[in-house]
């Protein structure tokens, strides 16, 4: 059983998820069964598929919002600093080719959202800046070639 690491907000946003799951999405789930076996043949009642297929769905998701949460190895970000990249950090870098600015925190998988500027701890990038200080220069693979970056600022918000 490897644990999962996230932030407390990760962890939040998990049991959030589940609750939902557990509360509100599993009974309206169990309705449109109920309705949709009360029209008949089940044989071809595709309302009724489509419901089953639907909490079929929703279960494996819940079966794994607990595992991830009965796994969450939760690191308070507010107890981390120092000038090394390791999780929770904040990285600031600045491309070498294009000279374009990214500010990137490293976080769990579970957690990772790149619209939001946070990767997971297991992406090429994270792997790359993990253990690195402020001024270095790291290189990474990219899909479209191998891609350097100077790290020009190290934070823990």
């Amino acid at each position: 059983m490897d644990k999962v690491p996230m932030t407390a907000g990760g962890y939040a946003a998990l049991t959030d998820e589940l609750k939902k799951r557990q509360s509100e999405d599993r009974p309206r789930i169990i309705e449109h069964i109920a309705e949709a076996r009360s029209h008949g043949d089940l044989s071809e009642n595709a309302e009724y598929h489509a419901a089953k297929e639907e909490q079929s769905h929703n279960e494996g998701r819940i079966a794994e919002l607990e595992d991830k949460l009965a796994r969450a190895d939760i690191i308070d970000i507010s107890k981390l600093s120092g000038d090394t990249i390791k999780f929770g950090a904040t990285v600031t870098l600045i491309d070498e080719d294009t000279e374009k600015k990214a500010v990137w925190q490293i976080v769990g998988e579970v957690e990772a959202d790149a619209k939001k500027g946070r990767i997971s701890i297991t992406s090429p990038l994270a792997r790359a800046l993990i253990g690195k200080k402020k001024g270095t220069t790291v290189e990474v693979m990219a899909p479209g070639g191998a891609k350097a970056y100077e790290i020009t600022k190290v934070e823990w918000r």
